[in-house]
């Protein structure tokens, strides 16, 4: 992996560290950490075709008590999703004050079907892959992209169809919209957020 990328969450404590290779489409290797609703640790294994689909997520998210997992492969324009759990989340939310998780993944996988990118909620990194797969950095500027991704939520691991839409700014910048939330996100040169609104700022070596 002969990339590495590091981000601190602005919107709670926590971070994102990425070990990557984009030499042909993306293969990654990553872990999140974050306190809110309860503390818990994220890991996940991220494998794309060359033109940015995603073709592989595996991600596994614990805390104390409980461990859940879920992997999402795509193929033949289907998601297959797949999960396992131990111990039990939604007792340590309901300890804490929180309402209950969905359970990891989803029971119709038919739902994600026109989904080419997954999102891995709180990960500046995952918004790459849509800034590359349509070209972006290439595109006129105001140029609206509507599309729908398999949206994976953290801690619980429940998946869910996401409609969001990418607008191009200009060199170095998009437009993330999904619901009523927007952010103009600030990209480097290889279309990685150097910072996210509301949501995560790159912290480089000094």
């Amino acid at each position: 992996m002969p990339k590495s990328i590091f981000w601190s969450r602005t919107d709670t404590a926590g971070s994102e560290q990425v070990l990557l290779n984009d030499g042909q489409g993306l293969t990654a290797r990553g872990t999140l950490l974050a306190v809110d609703p309860i503390p818990w640790t994220a890991r996940y294994q991220l494998t794309t075709a060359p033109d940015w689909s995603t073709s592989r997520v595996e991600v596994e998210a614990e805390g104390p008590g409980w461990l859940r997992r879920v992997t999402l492969e795509r193929a033949t324009d289907r998601w297959r999703v797949t999960t396992a759990e131990q111990g039990n989340l939604d007792a340590a939310l309901t300890a804490a004050g929180h309402p209950r998780s969905g359970l990891p993944g989803t029971d119709d996988p038919d739902r994600l079907a026109d989904a080419l990118d997954v999102d891995l909620s709180g990960s500046p990194l995952f918004n790459t892959l849509p800034v590359h797969r349509l070209g972006l950095a290439g595109q006129p500027a105001d140029l609206p992209h509507r599309i729908t991704a398999a949206w994976v939520l953290l801690p619980g691991l429940e998946v869910v169809p996401a409609e969001q839409i990418y607008t191009g700014l200009g060199p170095g910048r998009v437009r993330f919209a999904s619901g009523t939330f927007t952010a103009d996100i600030d990209l480097d040169a290889d279309g990685y957020v150097v910072r996210y609104p509301g949501l995560a700022e790159r912290i480089d070596p000094r």
